[in-house]
C-alpha cells in the first residue's frame, strides 16, 4: 500500500516529490516523509498522519536537486515519526525509502547492533540503511548491491547519499517500482499517477532488476550488474482522468464511470452475436483444458467467485476459486491440462503473482486479467485480457470489479461456444444481454438519492449483515468488503441458507440486512430466509429485480434493479452496495477515498 517517490535533476526536488507523494494518496499510508540533499547533508521530514502534517512540519520547501519520498502503511512498528520513512544509518550520510518486507531483518539487526550500529526504528527497513552505510565505500551503487545480497523478502527501494547528491540508486523484488524519462530529469515511483502530466514515458521495472538513475541518465542491470535493455512504455493515460472531474471523491466518479468502463472492456470482443477473442490465440491455451483454478485477492477474488459459477454453468469445467494468499501455500495437484486466472487490478499483487509462479513452475498455462499494461502478471502470465478501467485512484475498487465481471462472463460465453457445452440459442441471447449491460448499470445509478437516503437513515449502526444465494452470495461479500473498507462498519455476508447454522444468533433487533434477490429461481428460498430475520427484529432492505417486486413485500425498504438475466446480475446488483457503502463512509465522516490511516479519523454522531 506504500507510496514511493523520488526526483533528480534540474529543478527543486521538494515539491516534485509532495506532489506525487499526493498523487499517491490513493494507496492508503499512516505517515509520511521525505529526504532531500542539501549543500552536502541530508535533510530528513517525517511525521505520523497526514502528508500534509509532513508538509506542516517540513515548512518553507528546501531548494534541491535530489530527494526521496515515502508513505507508509504500518507493517513492522506502530504508526509514528521514527517508524516513517525515508531512515537513515549512524552518520547520516545513506536515507532510503522502501516497500515490501525485508523477512530476514531481525538477524541482520542483531548482527548490525552487535557490529555497533544503533537503531532508532521498530521497522525491518531501517536495518537496509545500515548494511547500506555498512559497505558504503566510495561508491553508493556497490554499497547497494552488496546490501542487497544480504535480504531475503520483497523490495521496492530507492537510495540517496549525502555523498553523491544527483544520484538515485532504485531496486525492485516482488513490490511495484517504475522509472519516469524526463528531459535533464528522471524520477522513480511506485506507481504510474505519481509521475502523470511529468513524463508519459516510463521503464517499468522487473523483478531482480537494479537502476541507477542521474539527471542525464537511467542505466538498468540485473543485480549482478548485467546490463538490461528496457523498452519504454508510452502511458496513453490522461492525467486529468486521475482528476475527481466534479465529484466529491474519487470513489464516486469511479462508481459513476462504470456504464463507460464496462463499454470499453467490451469494445471489440462481441462480433456477429458470438464473443471474439481471436486475437489472443486462446485455442492454444483453452484447447484441452480440463479443470480451471482462479486465483486472486479482496474483490478480485469475489469476482473470481463470479467467473466460476459462470464458466462451470456455460462451458461445464470444473472450477477452483482460491485466495491467492492461502493457495500459494497449497500442496495443489496439477495435471498438464490444468489452467490457472489470475485476477489483479494493478497486475502487482504480490501475493496473487506468487500463486502465478507457482503455477508456471508446474508447467501449468496462465491467463491472467488485469488493468494494468506492462504490469508484473501481464508480462509473466501465458495470456492476458485487459480490463480497459482506466486509473482507479480510490483504494476501494469499483469499476474495476464491474469489469472483471464482465471479463468473466466474455470468457464463460466463449468457452462454452468452442466447447459446444450450452444451448446455442440461450447463448447468443445471453451475448446480446452483454451489450445492455452498460444501459443497466446507467439505470441503477439514477437510484443514487434513494440509496444516499437509506445510507444516512443507517448512518449510526454497528453491525450491517449482507444475504444471498448463487450469484447474489458472491456479491453479498463484495458489498460487505466495501462497507468494511471504507466506513469501517463491522459487516459479514452470509449464504442465506447458513444463517440456521449459527449465524442467526447475531441478529438483534434493528440490525440491516441488505438482501440481494436477483436469482428467479431462488427467490422463495431468499424470502424464507428473510423472515427469519425479520422474526428477530432485523430491518431488511432488499436490492431485488423489478419482476420480483411483489415477491419481497415483506421487505422493509427495496432498491430496485433492472430485469436482468440472473447469470448477469452481479453486474448490476453491485452498484447499489457501492453507493450505499460510499454514502455510510460520507456521513460517518470517513475519508472515503483511503483505507483508514488513523482510527479517530471516524466520527459517528
Amino acid at each position: 500500500m506504500c507510496g514511493i517517490m523520488g526526483y533528480t535533476g534540474k529543478g527543486n526536488a521538494a515539491p516534485v516529490i509532495i506532489d506525487g507523494l499526493s498523487k499517491l494518496e490513493y494507496r492508503g499510508y499512516d505517515s509520511a516523509g521525505i529526504a532531500v540533499c542539501q549543500e552536502g547533508k541530508l535533510e530528513i521530514t517525517k511525521k505520523k498522519g497526514r502528508l500534509a502534517d509532513m508538509v506542516t512540519a517540513l515548512g518553507e520547501l528546501p531548494e534541491s536537486p535530489l530527494g526521496i519520498g515515502h508513505t507508509r502503511w504500518a507493517t513492522h512498528g506502530i504508526p509514528s515519526d521514527n517508524n516513517a520513512h525515508p531512515h537513515y544509518d549512524c552518520q547520516g550520510r545513506i536515507a532510503l525509502v522502501h516497500n515490501g518486507i525485508i523477512e530476514n531483518y531481525a538477524n541482520l539487526r542483531k548482527d548490525l547492533m552487535l557490529e555497533g550500529h544503533d537503531f532508532v526504528s521498530e521497522t525491518d527497513t531501517e536495518v537496509v540503511a545500515h548494511l547500506v552505510e555498512k559497505y558504503y565505500n566510495g561508491s553508493l551503487e556497490q554499497a547497494v548491491r552488496k546490501a542487497l545480497s544480504c535480504l531475503q523478502g520483497s523490495f521496492a527501494l530507492a537510495v540517496i547519499s549525502r555523498d553523491e547528491p544527483h544520484t538515485i540508486i532504485a531496486a525492485k523484488k516482488d513490490s511495484p517500482l517504475i522509472v519516469g524519462l524526463g528531459e535533464g530529469e528522471n524520477y522513480i515511483a511506485s506507481d504510474i499517477p505519481a509521475i502523470l502530466g511529468r513524463t508519459a514515458r516510463v521503464y517499468i521495472l522487473e523483478d531482480d532488476e537494479f537502476v541507477v538513475v542521474t539527471p542525464e541518465q537511467v542505466t538498468v542491470t540485473d543485480l549482478s550488474g548485467n546490463l538490461v535493455e528496457k523498452s519504454v512504455f508510452d502511458v496513453d493515460w490522461d492525467p486529468i482522468a486521475a482528476e475527481k472531474g466534479g465529484y466529491e471523491h474519487f470513489m464516486l466518479k469511479e462508481i459513476h464511470e462504470q456504464p463507460e468502463a464496462v463499454r470499453k472492456t467490451m469494445s471489440g470482443r462481441i462480433h456477429d452475436g458470438r464473443v471474439d477473442f481471436s486475437d489472443l490465440q486462446f485455442d492454444e491455451v483453452f484447447q484441452n483444458t480440463r479443470k480451471i483454478f482462479i486465483v486472486a485477492c479482496g474483490t478480485a477474488y469475489h469476482a473470481g467467485m463470479v467467473g466460476r459459477l459462470a464458466i462451470e454453468k456455460l462451458a461445464r469445467i470444473p472450477v477452483e476459486t482460491d485466495i491467492a494468499s492461502e493457495f500459494r501455500y497449497r500442496d495443489v495437484l496439477w495435471q498438464p491440462d490444468d489452467l490457472m486466472i489470475v485476477i489483479s487490478q494493478s497486475g502487482e499483487t504480490a501475493d496473487t503473482l506468487a500463486a502465478l509462479r507457482e503455477a508456471k513452475r508446474n508447467g501449468i498455462k496462465v491467463l491472467a486479467v488485469t488493468n494494468v499494461v506492462g504490469s508484473a502478471v501481464a508480462r509473466e502470465a501465458d495470456r492476458v485480457i485487459y480490463t480497459h478501467a482506466g486509473p482507479e485512484i480510490a483504494v476501494a475498487s469499483t469499476k474495476a470489479y464491474s469489469t472483471q465481471l464482465v471479463v468473466m462472463y466474455l470468457l464463460a460465453l466463449y468457452l462454452a461456444e468452442i466447447r459446444h457445452s450450452y444451448d446455442p440459442v440461450k447463448l447468443s441471447g445471453m451475448v446480446r444481454d452483454m451489450l445492455y449491460m452498460d444501459t443497466m448499470v446507467e439505470q441503477v445509478l439514477k437510484e443514487q438519492d434513494k440509496i444516499k437516503a437509506l445510507a444516512e437513515k443507517y448512518r449510526s449502526v454497528q453491525s450491517t449483515f449482507f444475504l444471498g444465494r448463487g450469484m447474489d452470495y458472491a456479491v453479498a461479500m463484495e458489498g460487505a468488503l466495501k462497507l468494511k473498507e471504507i466506513s469501517y462498519v463491522h459487516a459479514e455476508a452470509y449464504a442465506a441458507g447458513e444463517l440456521k447454522h449459527g449465524p442467526l444468533a447475531l441478529i438483534d433487533e434493528g440490525v440491516p440486512v441488505l438482501a440481494l434477490i436477483s436469482q428467479d429461481k431462488l427467490v422463495d428460498k431468499a424470502m424464507s430466509n428473510i423472515k427469519e430475520v425479520k422474526a428477530r427484529g432485523a430491518v431488511v432492505v432488499a436490492i431485488c429485480k423489478e419482476n420480483l417486486q411483489e415477491d419481497c413485500q415483506e421487505c422493509d425498504e427495496q432498491i430496485l434493479l433492472p430485469r436482468v438475466n440472473p447469470l448477469l446480475a452481479p453486474v448490476v446488483s453491485v452498484v447499489p452496495l457501492q453507493i450505499f457503502a460510499y454514502y455510510m463512509a460520507v456521513f460517518r465522516g470517513a475519508d472515503v477515498d483511503k483505507p483508514r490511516n488513523l482510527a479517530k479519523s471516524v466520527t459517528v454522531e
